[in-house]
């Protein structure tokens, strides 16, 4: 069925936020308490805010970042575990909104199609569909708070033989909640995220085996899901500074992290792999299958609370790794590259996200069709020749609210600058002499960035086009930097 043309009257705005996850409402509330001159709205296409916390339900589901600095600077995370569930992230999110009353901006269920920039009126038209209808609205700026990957496309896995197996598939990203897993044999395709969350996971709620199946380990960081929050001075302490305090400590703690692995990568494999090693059962070797071939960051590290995973391993015999090459998927299991066969009542593709940036909003500029692919990004926040558009993105090393934050920020200070000159837009422009060597957006080598590495914008090594990866640095340039070089205004 066609979209219809309904008898709504266009809406006109300062700004329109397009989704209401974790960069949505953040930057709502910094347009709501620094420019409270400014008109805006958010528009969601699903029935509910959340974004990611709202669309994943697999079993176990939880922050790979701590929540300390994925929680929100102006209302801190108030619980004293840095790891959390999905279920009180989004009950977090929901507190953050009905307490600074954001809810109001929000307009559900509005699926943004396009958004298109006219020179002439110095606007955008913005077009989403809403429950069958199309509804049009006009900002001067938009933001796309829309995160990084496709909600309802997830990566294809290509594995020989998969529409042979005849037991139960699942894709976590669509996990469905009536699925009984208890006394299934239960095989994971993947060892990221989402693969280290679920085998503990499953293995604690009654599957009957879990096994990952992994083509490359990936390292693994047990740490302890307890805070300084615990201690009884932090108790005295009111949310808003203790939470303050433990968002600069996690920060730099984990930029130091990030560091180490960057100056010294082969000091830090060694330190990890000693890490993942102490923690084994007997019964499973570190080599092969906690020895990954790259160095730690270049790809994501991932976070086990309390060393759950390995906790697993060692309480449940019937939790396993098997690490090689998937020769092909029989109709009951996996048959490997070497001979080995796993047996399989459900086979779960954790294999990846569909990367895709700005969500499906097809921007134009007069009708001219943009593509992220190969533009430089300023500040890791604009486009390059769009005009008045802010594309949120956060960090691959770091909480990504940080990132967003830093964003809302830069928007803030530029609707000020321009404001009290009488500007109306601001195009980032590369200057003749180039922006320098280019640098990778998404600089992890993980399958899903590189399937998308020719669809991704870019960043370059001088001035403005340099890559935001330096969380601290690039918090004190989004309150205090240079936000004028690079631009092209006008009137």
């Amino acid at each position: 069925m066609g979209l219809q043309n309904g008898d709504h009257e266009t809406e006109t705005f300062d700004i329109v936020i397009v989704g209401a996850g974790i960069s949505g409402i953040n930057a709502a509330y910094r347009l709501q308490t620094e420019l409270p001159g400014a008109t805006f709205t958010i528009l969601e296409g699903r029935n509910s805010i959340g974004g990611t916390w709202d669309l994943w339900k697999y079993p176990g589901i939880r922050s790979d970042s701590d929540l300390f600095t994925f929680g929100f600077q102006w209302e801190p995370w108030p619980y004293e575990t840095p790891i959390a569930k999905g279920p009180l992230i989004k009950e977090y999110m929901h507190n953050c909104v009905t307490k600074y009353n954001l809810d109001r901006y929000i307009r559900f269920n509005h699926r943004v199609l396009a958004a298109d920039w006219s020179r002439k009126t110095e606007q955008w038209k913005i077009t989403a569909e809403q429950d069958g209808q199309t509804k049009t609205f006009k900002a001067t700026w938009v933001v796309l708070g829309t995160g990084y990957y496709d909600y309802e496309n997830p990566l294809k896995t290509t594995i020989p033989g998969l529409d042979s197996f005849k037991g139960k598939l699942i894709h976590p990203q669509y996990w469905p909640e009536d699925y009984d897993h208890r006394g299934k044999k239960m095989v994971i395709i993947g060892s990221g995220a989402t693969a280290i969350t679920l085998l503990p996971a499953l293995s604690e709620t009654g599957a009957g085996a879990v096994t990952m199946v992994q083509r490359t380990p990936t390292y693994i960081v047990s740490m302890t899901n307890r805070s300084p929050k615990t201690s009884w001075f932090m108790k005295l302490v009111p949310n808003k500074y203790s939470g303050t305090l433990l968002r600069i400590q996690y920060a730099w703690m984990a930029y130091l992290v990030v560091l180490f692995t960057r100056y010294f990568p082969l000091r830090a494999r060694e330190q990890f792999l000693k890490g993942m090693e102490v923690l084994l059962p007997e019964r499973i070797p570190a080599n092969p299958h906690f020895d990954p071939p790259y160095n730690p960051w270049e790809q994501r590290l991932c976070l086990s609370p309390d060393g759950d995973f390995f906790q697993a391993l060692r309480d449940n015999p019937n939790a396993n790794i098997v690490t090689g090459q998937i020769d092909t998927v029989t109709e009951t299991g996996l048959r490997m590259k070497d001979g080995t066969t796993v047996d399989a009542d459900c086979l779960i593709t954790a294999t990846g996200l569909q990367m895709r940036m700005g969500g499906k909003v097809a921007v134009t500029v007069d009708g001219e069709k943009i593509d992220y692919a190969g533009r430089y990004l300023w500040h890791g926040s604009m486009v390059q020749d769009v005009p008045n558009l802010m594309l949120v993105v956060g960090y691959t090393d770091a909480a990504w609210t940080l990132g967003a934050d830093a964003t809302a920020h830069i928007l803030v200070r530029l609707w000020k600058h321009m404001r009290s000159r009488g500007i109306t837009t601001a195009i980032p422009r590369v200057p003749p002499g180039g922006a320098g060597p280019y640098r990778k957006f998404w600089h992890l080598s993980s399958t899903y960035s590189e399937h998308a590495e020719l669809t991704l914008p870019k960043y370059g090594t001088q001035g403005p086009w340099k890559p935001k990866n330096s969380p601290p640095l690039d918090w004190l340039h989004s309150k205090w930097g240079d936000i004028i070089t690079g631009l092209q205004f006008s009137s």
